[in-house]
């Protein structure tokens, strides 16, 4: 039976009106058939609404779907991608995992064959029906488009609860796929009355957050354990989503002479104060560290793999705070509490503070031996070329306040970790650490951009190659997105020319595998994929020519990219002298 034109709208243009109503405000569309009239609605949403809807148009699905996840991460808001059929779909995959594991809300619309078609040959068709498993929060199998009333009642509940399992109401925030079945015709027919406005409820739809206070047994538990002395908090990955709830912590912090050892996706490192402990991982290479009996720790493990070792060996007492699961490899966890770290801090508010003399002690150790790595990271200044440490600090000291660096993993996250210290400078520093990979890493980095004025993105060449047709969105962005008002984004490619990082691990030989399967040398001309994209480009090899690229590029619309030449090998001695105390 052939598809009505008008029902199609109906259906497709109330769904999207509802999810506008609960303030999704972001599409990214990659061009296909089968899914016309979810892409065609999302146009005419933009044309409707342009106040309302901020529509993106990426051709490979795999780097549309990291690009949403961008901008889902920047913004704390659900982003929806919209692709066709097939194979289309799989290719989202990859960002599906990393918004599950990096907790980032996306709302998967896909179009799809009708079941009439379905394993019988029909081109472009494949069992697209629980297609992410169990890696999502919800998914919803819709009918037939039809432009009834209870047909457009059910489209505009289902969009309610796609956003509502994105947002993660009840769990943690994740990926929502709703699969659309469309017969041909596929182009809807928006003239019919009402095609956004049918249905809609009187009463606008909130997001309501209930904040759990604990209890007032497992608050004394935990007060008994903080007054023995010896505390500090591990402050993972997205600790303070704003500056408020930071100041919040380091004043609960301050109050409580407890140390926070600051992950560089805490957003604790942009506040120079005592507490906030930024060179642990220095720290806990040194043999005399002061030994926790207690640890608080926020979210994920940090990244700083001398501190997971550490820990995992001296099995302190550990109480994680998390809002969904202790994400706890080392299986250490004694006391697990689901809560944000800021509603914890605020149930342990004490009449006075907890702070005693064994307490302040282990505190005043912590800041002294912090200082002391503070200035032999700082050393690394007087390197120029051939030192990642050198350009991370002359990249911290350039950027912009307010601004956003987006690091890549592998060597770059690392490097960031190792000599970004703390400074009173606000930045948002963001990491696809879900999975830890390189996949989709430029895409997303380009979506957090739209959320900002001044983005950086810290990237290897394997993570900048493996994600390379991403900077074919400069055209997007600047035609449809600002122009000269555009946001601007600087790639810094610290090229070390392949696999630099298996110099600190395992794999390490001399032997000729070593080179073939692990370093594995690309030499790209990058100059000339900056070309080809029209994106503006740079060559450094020294830190005062990258000041000079660097500082040209910053506040220029849409891409640019600086190129970092640094050696291939040798990656562990480069690092040993400013993270290591020096042998006697």
């Amino acid at each position: 039976m052939a598809a009505n034109p008008k029902d199609t709208a109906l259906f497709v243009s109330t769904f999207f009106d509802e999810l506008m109503r609960l303030g999704v405000s972001d599409v990214v569309v990659s061009p296909g058939s089968r899914s016309t009239a979810l892409a065609m609605t999302a146009y005419e949403a933009q044309q409707r609404f342009p106040e309302t809807i901020n529509l993106y148009v990426d051709i490979d699905e795999r780097g549309a779907a990291f690009f949403a996840l961008g901008m889902a991460k920047a913004s704390g808001k659900p982003v929806c991608a919209i692709c066709t059929s097939g194979t289309a779909v799989a290719n989202y995959y990859p960002a599906v995992i990393e918004a599950e594991t990096s907790r980032v809300p996306l709302i998967l619309l896909t179009g799809d064959r009708p079941e009439r078609l379905q394993k019988l040959g029909a081109p472009q068709t494949c069992d697209q029906l629980n297609m992410y498993g169990n890696h999502v929060n919800r998914f919803q199998q819709m009918p037939l488009p039809s432009g009834d009333v209870q047909s457009v009642a059910f489209s505009r509940q289902i969009a309610r609860e796609a956003v509502f399992a994105a947002m993660g109401y009840g769990s943690a925030a994740g990926v929502a796929h709703i699969n659309f079945q469309f017969d041909e015709p596929l182009k809807p027919d928006f003239s019919v009355a009402g095609v956004f406005e049918l249905g809609r409820s009187k009463v606008d739809q909130p997001f309501l957050c209930v904040h759990k206070q604990l209890s007032s047994h497992l608050t004394t538990q935990i007060k008994e354990l903080m007054e023995t002395g010896n505390v500090f908090v591990l402050a993972g990955e997205e600790t303070c989503e704003t500056a408020a709830e930071a100041q919040e912590l380091i004043s609960w912090a301050t109050q409580n002479q407890i140390p926070l050892l600051a992950d560089p996706l805490s957003g604790l490192r942009s506040f120079d104060e005592a507490v906030v402990i930024d060179n642990f991982d220095n720290i806990f290479r040194r043999k005399d560290i002061p030994l926790p009996n207690t640890v608080i720790r926020f979210g994920r493990y940090p990244i700083s793999k001398p501190c997971t070792q550490a820990l995992a060996k001296l099995r302190p007492i550990q109480i994680v705070v998390d809002p969904k699961e202790t994400r706890d490899f080392n299986t250490a966890t004694d006391i697990f509490i689901p809560s944000t770290p800021l509603d914890f801090v605020r149930s342990l508010v004490p009449a006075k503070p907890l702070a005693n003399g064994i307490q302040e002690a282990f505190c005043k150790a912590w800041i002294e031996l912090n200082e002391e790595e503070a200035k032999r990271i700082s050393s690394v200044e007087s390197q120029q070329s051939g030192y990642e440490g050198a350009f991370i600090r002359k990249l911290m000291q350039l950027i912009p306040e307010s601004s956003c660096l987006f690091v890549a993993n592998s060597m770059p996250i690392r490097a960031v970790d190792a000599f970004y210290t703390k400074q009173d400078k606000q930045i948002e520093v963001l990491c696809n650490r879900g999975q830890n990979g390189i996949d989709g890493t430029v895409s997303t980095a380009l979506g957090a951009a739209q959320h900002f004025a001044q983005t950086t993105f810290l990237t290897g060449d394997y993570t900048l190659q493996h994600d390379l047709n991403a900077l074919a969105l400069q055209r997007e962005i600047l035609k449809y997105h600002g122009g000269e008002e555009a946001p601007s984004i600087v790639i810094v490619l610290m090229n070390n020319n392949g696999g630099a990082i298996f110099d600190m691990l395992p794999q390490k030989s001399e032997e000729s595998y070593f080179e073939r399967l692990f370093l594995a040398p690309q030499d790209v001309d990058f100059s000339s994929a900056a070309a080809a994209f029209r994106v503006p480009y740079k060559k450094v090899t020294t830190v005062a020519e990258f000041e000079a690229a660097y500082t040209s590029f910053v506040a220029k619309p849409g891409i640019s990219l600086v190129e970092i030449t640094l050696p291939l090998q040798g990656v562990t001695s480069r690092y040993a002298a400013y993270q290591q105390e020096e042998k006697q």
